[in-house]
């Protein structure tokens, strides 16, 4: 027992498949008493929290999802590293009640590792409505561990469960560890591993195991702490069977024993899957319907999101305006110096309120609406239905999820791609969903769309035309994402045929609460922050150019005409392309240091209508094809700062993170060159 213990505080872990509820009980149990942060040295989130049982403290850690301890995503390797660790006092193994015996491979290998354990079987409302019974008692005599029922949603067991987390957690009901006996030359090459292995714990038999049942051997025992692996090939001679004879010999017995346990605790008076589920899937999952309700899905959330946060934006700029004002009549009264203070108001602050007020109501939107589709469960079944399109692009389904999460913030769209278990597909994912134009980007579209295209329409017309250019021009992106996937995996990110594992849920109504809290913190404020953290500096850097003169002349004004002729080769000017270039920090400030450029001002300008914005660009000498092409580039140009740090903390290589920035420039370029070329020809 750990010290800690002793002193009546216990740390609890949450394991479990993905969807079976596990975060549920774990909010259910912890309430508010939660924060989110990092593994030790990792980049994967965790949620943390705590209660109180009995007069003690238990520290809940929920892990992240996984289908087996078999590490494939950095997701599942922190997942396998925290139950093979001696940090906890008890782990809850949350399995879905109404499909128990999926759940079971993750329940037998954990139990494999320790016997302090309770398993927690959530869903059980769902598993009652669909006529399955448990012998909770037989279950827990063949797994060794307490079994207790739940229902989180609605805090049925939780009670008791905590009961059991606390006499497991203090010693005081005795539990058995698994110890399966495989094949003899499996238990010789075991014997071997163990004797070479440089620690003193029980767990030396369960870590051979674990590492001879993985498909990459050297892998698993890197995440395990052993570096030298040159006692493998001895260990497998030894066994007379290959690496992978002995790992589908395993998992052949893992799949036996999880028949055998539900055959002997579970019975069905009625299939386990619902009528109701099943003519849903009949429909979201066909090949006539699917992908046109994904699509019309989507389209009402981008809807939803642009429209939706067009008042909050202009309240927010209104009220920065407004305080930017009497900040600047506080500095004024205390004599302050007027270069300091325009430095900090027209520079540091009037970014700063941009980045804010344009990013966060529109994440704000999506953000939530997206985690709905995720907790309804509706976003496996859209993998599914995309599964084909990006499996011809040598990837699959599950980069589409982490595009769309693209749509809102393509850092939160990188950070999404954990859930992608082979490496190079998550390289690909992250090096391609900055084609996946963010909700930063969408303002510039619309309003360059309305001025020169949709605008030139009758009035009655414009909406229709204007969101049917904007979703041509998302489809294009889409397309180039699709090409460039298909070229990475063909070439330096080689991804062979490859089949992922994929969960349908059963379909649940969203704790809408929650989950507007969670998208909310988890989501919205980590991207927020690190923006106006990357914000600041650029701020103070664009004041400090467009008002530093060099012989009559503004910095900026320098670069600009420095960038000229470069700009003009891709149907752009000097103006446009360092609006792009000094909008690094966000895509929010590109067009607001357009007009700063285009006005000869020493601060950032917001257009107070389109009109406005219209006279000043086409009086500055845009034309038809200046507008394609400045949409081109602003769907195809580098990533945003924010998104750059992502991708770096994400991968940990200053290589891959070059790659992410340079991929969807050298695109950008390309079809602005071809644009420019083929519209002088024509107008």
């Amino acid at each position: 027992m750990k010290e800690s213990a002793a002193e009546n505080h216990y740390t609890v872990l949450l394991a479990g498949n993905p969807n079976v509820g596990k975060s549920t009980v774990f909010n259910a149990l912890t309430g508010m008493k939660q924060h989110t942060g990092n593994w030790a040295g990792k980049t994967v989130s965790s949620a943390e929290g705590s209660c109180q049982y009995n007069g003690c403290e238990f520290r809940l850690l929920d892990l992240p999802g996984t289908y087996s301890l078999e590490a494939s995503s950095p997701d599942e390797a922190a997942a396998m590293r925290a139950v093979f660790s001696d940090r906890y006092d008890c782990i809850v193994i949350v399995a879905d009640a109404s499909g128990l015996e999926r759940n079971l491979n993750l329940v037998l290998q954990i139990l494999e590792v320790t016997e302090k354990a309770v398993v927690c079987l959530n869903l059980a409302d769902e598993a009652e409505k669909k006529h399955i019974i448990i012998d909770t008692d037989e279950l827990s005599l063949q797994l060794g561990v307490p079994v207790i029922r739940t229902a989180a949603r609605s805090k049925k067991g939780l009670d008791e469960l905590m009961r059991c987390v606390y006499d497991v957690s203090s010693g005081k009901r005795k539990t058995f560890r698994i110890r399966r006996r495989f094949n003899e030359p499996i238990e010789k090459a075991a014997e071997l591993l163990s004797r070479r292995m440089d620690i003193c714990d029980d767990k030396k038999r369960c870590r051979a195991l674990h590492i001879l049942k993985s498909t990459d051997k050297a892998r698993a025992a890197e995440e395990l702490g052993f570096k030298n692996n040159e006692y493998f090939p001895a260990a497998l001679q030894n066994a007379g069977l290959s690496s992978e004879e002995i790992s589908a010999a395993m998992h052949e017995e893992y799949v036996r024993r999880c028949s055998e346990i539900y055959g002997l605790c579970v019975r069905t008076d009625s299939s386990n899957y619902s009528p109701r589920d099943r003519k849903l899937d009949l429909i979201l999952t066909s090949k006539r319907f699917g992908i046109p309700i994904m699509f019309l899905l989507f389209a009402l959330i981008f809807y939803i999101t642009i429209s939706g946060a067009n008042y909050p934006s202009e309240w927010l700029a209104a009220l920065f305006s407004c305080l930017g004002g009497r900040l600047k009549e506080f500095f004024e009264g205390i004599n302050a110096n007027k270069g300091l203070t325009d430095f900090f108001i027209d520079g540091i602050y009037t970014t700063l309120s941009n980045v804010v007020s344009v990013m966060l109501p529109p994440m704000a939107i999506f953000f939530p609406l997206f985690t709905l589709l995720e907790d309804l469960g509706y976003l496996p079944r859209a993998a599914f239905d995309l599964d084909g399109i990006f499996s011809k692009a040598g990837t699959n389904g599950k980069q589409s999820l982490t595009m769309m999460m693209g749509f809102g913030c393509n850092a939160c769209g990188v950070t999404g791609c954990r859930i992608i278990g082979n490496q190079n597909e998550r390289r690909i994912a992250m090096l391609t969903n900055n084609f996946s134009p963010c909700n930063g980007r969408f303002p510039a579209l619309i309003a360059i769309i309305t001025i020169f295209f949709a605008g030139c329409l009758p009035m009655g017309m414009q909406s229709a035309a204007g969101t049917l250019i904007l979703v041509t021009v998302i489809t294009f992106s889409i397309a180039v994402s699709l090409g460039i996937t298909k070229l990475l995996s063909s070439t330096i990110l080689k991804t062979g045929q490859k089949s992922f594992l994929l969960e349908l849920p059963p379909y649940r109504m969203p704790q809408i609460g929650k989950t507007i809290v969670r998208s909310l913190l988890d989501r919205t404020v980590f991207v927020l922050g690190r923006a106006v953290a990357v914000a600041i500096p650029a701020g103070a850097l664009i004041w400090v150019l467009a008002n530093i003169f060099v012989n009559d002349k503004a910095l900026i004004m320098y670069m600009t005409e420095f960038l000229d002729p470069a700009a003009g080769w891709i149907g752009l000017d000097g103006a446009i392309l360092t609006g792009f270039i000094l909008g690094f920090p966000a895509n929010e400030i590109v067009i607001p240091i357009i007009l700063m450029i285009y006005l000869s001002g020493g601060t950032m300008t917001e257009y107070g209508s389109l009109a406005q914005l219209q006279e000043i660009l086409v009086s500055n000498g845009w034309t038809i094809k200046t507008a394609v092409c400045a949409m081109l580039f602003t769907l195809m140009h580098f990533p945003c700062s924010t998104t750059c740090i992502t991708v770096y903390k994400e991968t940990k290589s200053i290589k891959y993170t070059l790659l992410s920035f340079l991929i969807p420039t050298l695109c950008g370029i390309i079809c602005c060159f071809v644009a420019n070329a083929v519209l002088s020809l024509w107008l």
